[in-house]
């Protein structure tokens, strides 16, 4: 009992030691945020689309006479020159044609032969009045219609030769190969007379497509002055490859639809890309970045510097008195490490990049610099 009695008592003591220890503590220090001052400049800008690479010119391989398909010489798949031989077809009957009509064109010249030297001896005599003047328009009449004759000769002895030269079948362009569509021994005709394709590789087009809303946001920002686009739409085209790496090749703009497509309400353009190693092939899906737009006086601070909160993105601000606020902002695209800012910050303010998880409003903070100064733009 006298021990209970002299704990009871003891209790009252300790807890007047731990109260008094409390006006005796040390403040809380006021957090330290890392800080970067917001710049307004001009900024290059890039624009990124869904693309699809397509053969700028893709040439139908097919014959031009009917006949027996002797031998496919290329290699499906493989890339030909323009002049390569392709095919083959069997050349015996044309070679006949060719002999024929030569045959047929020595006939006609020496038929003029004989007309020309009876002309010859008509008109001296039709001179002397010893032949009448029907003698002589028939010996010309007969002239002119064995020269009309050979020159109809030489006509067809050319279009035979012409179809001989077909039955070599050679590559119009450079390019890539597909399969071969008829088999060796095939008879062609006008209905299987496609034998093959080419494909040509460089230059190769990049299709991409803009929708309406687009092209109507990005001509209100360069009426509004907040976007300056390049002289004559020159813009450069960089191709992103499947895994994010860079094409070494740009291209250009080079053709836009005049007209929005009705079933998916969007613009249609095509950009021309040299493809000297054939690395892109037609119908590939990549992505198209377009560069040479300007944002003029634009302001860009680092990604973890925006927030995201339950009425939208916001920064914290160090206001002059040295005290943190939440700022609401309207950003834009990336760029690079950074937000472009459209709305909610102006040129000269402290910005919080680092800290910030422990601020909330009107908190004194202790600002610093970061200590590399984050550039835009990178």
């Amino acid at each position: 009992m006298r021990q209970l009695l002299i704990i009871l008592a003891l209790l009252p003591a300790a807890g007047c030691g731990s109260q008094g220890a409390k006006p005796g503590a040390e403040a809380a220090k006021p957090p330290e945020v890392t800080t970067v001052t917001v710049a307004a400049r001009d900024v290059p800008i890039s624009f990124e689309f869904v693309a699809q690479t397509q053969s700028s010119r893709q040439v139908n391989i097919q014959a031009r006479v009917s006949g027996f398909l002797e031998k496919r010489v290329y290699t499906e798949g493989s890339l030909v020159k323009e002049g390569d031989v392709l095919f083959l077809m069997d050349a015996k009957p044309f070679k006949v044609q060719v002999d024929a009509q030569d045959a047929a064109l020595s006939r006609q010249q020496a038929g003029l032969e004989v007309a020309r030297a009876d002309l010859e001896r008509t008109k001296p005599l039709a001179a002397q009045n010893a032949l009448s003047q029907k003698d002589l328009d028939d010996a010309n009449g007969q002239y002119l219609a064995t020269a009309a004759a050979v020159e109809e000769a030489k006509a067809r002895l050319e279009t035979a030769k012409l179809n001989l030269s077909y039955c070599t079948i050679l590559s119009p362009v450079t390019g890539i190969s597909s399969a071969a569509q008829q088999q060796d021994g095939t008879y062609i005709s006008p209905q299987n007379s496609l034998l093959t394709t080419v494909a040509v590789l460089s230059p190769i087009w990049v299709n991409f497509s803009i929708s309406e809303n687009e092209v109507q946001g990005l001509r209100e920002e360069v009426n509004a002055g907040r976007l300056r686009t390049p002289a004559d739409g020159n813009y450069t085209v960089e191709v992103l490859l499947v895994d994010g790496s860079l094409f070494p090749h740009t291209g250009r703009i080079t053709f836009a639809s005049p007209s929005f497509n009705p079933q998916t309400g969007t613009f249609m353009i095509r950009a021309s890309v040299d493809n000297p190693d054939g690395i892109l092939r037609p119908n590939a899906y990549v992505r198209a970045r377009l560069s040479g737009a300007t944002r003029p006086n634009a302001i860009l601070v680092p990604q973890r510097a925006v927030q995201q909160g339950a009425e939208g993105q916001f920064v914290w601000v160090v206001e002059k008195d040295g005290k943190a606020k939440p700022r609401p902002v309207q950003v834009g695209k990336w760029q690079g490490d950074n937000w472009l800012v459209k709305e909610g910050l102006r040129p000269g303010e402290q910005v919080v990049v680092d800290g910030a998880i422990n601020l909330h409003a009107g908190v004194t903070v202790v600002a610093k610099p970061a200590a590399s100064p984050e550039k835009t733009g990178r």
